[in-house]
Parts: C-alpha cells; structure tokens; sequence
C-alpha cells in the first residue's frame, strides 16, 4: 500500500481508537475495579465483589433466555431465510436487486418503531382488526410467541443477505456438472450448492445470533417486561448508573463477540458474504 493510501487511513484509524478501542479498555477496567463516579483515580482498587452478579439467579435467567431466543431466532432464521435467498437466487429477471431491496426494506425504519408497531398488530385491539374486521394473530402481545416472532421478522435480512451472496458466487458449471452425473437437483442441492453456501449460513448465523442475544428493545416491548435478556439487565444497571455491573456483562458479552468473529474468519477469511 502506497503512503498516499496510509495518510488516508489514518482518520479511520483515529475514529477507530476514540471510539472503539478506548471504550473498550475503560469497559474492561470498569469490570475488575471500584471506578465510579464517586471515586477518584488514587483510590482505584482491583476488586472482584461486584462478580458475584454472575451467579445471582436473575442474571442466569437473562442468559438462558438470551440464549434460548438467539438460538431459535437463528435457527427459524436459517431455514425460512435460505428459502428465500434461494428463490431469489433462482429468479430469472435480470436485477435481481429489486428483490433484495424490498427484504431489506424494513431494516432503513427505525427498529424501536417497528417493534411498537409489531406490539399493536399483536394486541386485541390493533389497526389490522379495525380496518379488516379481524385480526391476524389475536392477542399475543406480552408472550413468547410474540418476542420471537418479532426478533425473526427482525433479524432475517441478515441470514437472507449472506446466504444470497455465498449462492451467487457459485459456479453453475458444478451443478451442471453434478446433473450430468447423474444426481437428481434434490441429490445436486445437498451435494454441491448447499456446501458450497454453507459459509453464508456460517455468517448469517452469526449476524442474526449476536444482535439477538445482546438486544433488549425488543424484548422489552414485545413481552411487556415479562421476559428479560441481558441487555436488559444491562440497560437497567447503566440506568441506575451501576457502571461497575454493567460493564461486566457487556464484557461477558463481548467474548460472545470476539469469538463468533473468529469463527467468521475461519468460514470467511475474505469476507465474502458480507459482501
């Protein structure tokens, strides 16, 4: 790279470092120290007293909540998303990003709108029923059903788009090829086109489970604060300005983080599918 390249780079790497690197170091001192607002730096002490919040039975509810959802959200997110990009990737017209932006769509509006709109539809009472007479999902409104269908309807786009792209780099050659040997397209499917995809599933996986289990908006209004996930414990100790918990679950998080990056890396090394 030529040094006219690198002064260009160097704004970037200064955004990167104000607002990235810097948070993140002052996260993780936050985490393993007594730092707070009431508390200067010559009384900085190394303390492990607020870990204890791991243990306590609301937080191991706000993992496995967290978890369970994120699971479920990527895995119905898998199969109807791969459905769909694989009909798109079978369209026969010629811009095919037509298609692509309409499933995209919904993701320019803001997501706290959407979700209150979600929570209007999924009431007794909801604009759908006043002008078809009848409403669509009944009241749903504060039950799991409704928080899942929600982070679906959601966090979707993000396996479709993956997939999408890891299919269209495929070489139709191989599946012909596969034809001509006599595999049925089912045979063909499994054997060339999916494999060859995988590590847009491998992406979309990880783009649908990470903003999943580390939301809270929606949660929060699709279950009427009767499911809670991390991030709404999170959101809850920031609030009351209990930085020192917090962080520590954001820390905790964010190693869910670095380490579905690297399994990224490994599908993707090019970063192909989030093309």
């Amino acid at each position: 790279m030529g040094k006219s390249f690198k002064i260009l780079a160097i704004p970037y790497q200064v955004w990167l470092s104000v607002l990235v690197f810097i948070p993140l170091v002052a996260m993780v001192v936050i985490s393993v120290t007594n730092l707070n607002s009431t508390v200067t730096l010559s009384e900085l002490q190394f303390t492990m007293e607020h870990w204890v919040l791991l243990t306590q039975r609301p937080t191991l509810i706000a993992f496995r909540n967290s978890l369970i959802y994120a699971g479920s959200t990527t895995l119905i997110s898998f199969v109807l998303g791969y459905f769909v990009a694989y009909q798109i990737f079978r369209l026969r017209i010629k811009n095919k990003f037509i298609v692509l932006t309409i499933v995209i769509l919904p993701m320019w509006s803001n997501l706290i709108l959407r979700t209150e709109a979600l929570l209007n539809i999924f009431s007794e009472n909801n604009i759908l029923k006043s002008i078809m007479g009848f409403s669509l999902f009944g009241n749903i409104a504060g039950t799991p059903t409704a928080v899942l269908i929600g982070l679906v309807f959601t966090y979707m786009p993000f396996m479709i788009l993956p997939i999408y792209t890891a299919l269209e780099k495929i070489d139709y050659a191989l599946e012909e090829a596969a034809l001509d040997l006599g595999l049925t397209p089912m045979q063909s499917f499994w054997k060339v086109v999916f494999p060859l995809s995988f590590r847009g599933v491998v992406t979309g996986s990880i783009l649908v489970f990470l903003p999943t289990m580390a939301g809270f908006a929606i949660p929060k209004i699709l279950s009427k604060g009767r499911i809670i996930f991390i991030g709404n414990i999170i959101d809850t100790k920031f609030i009351y300005t209990n930085y020192n918990s917090g962080a520590l679950l954001a820390v905790i998080l964010l190693i869910f983080i670095l380490g579905s990056i690297l399994l990224m890396t490994r599908f993707d090394k090019e970063g192909e599918t989030l093309l």
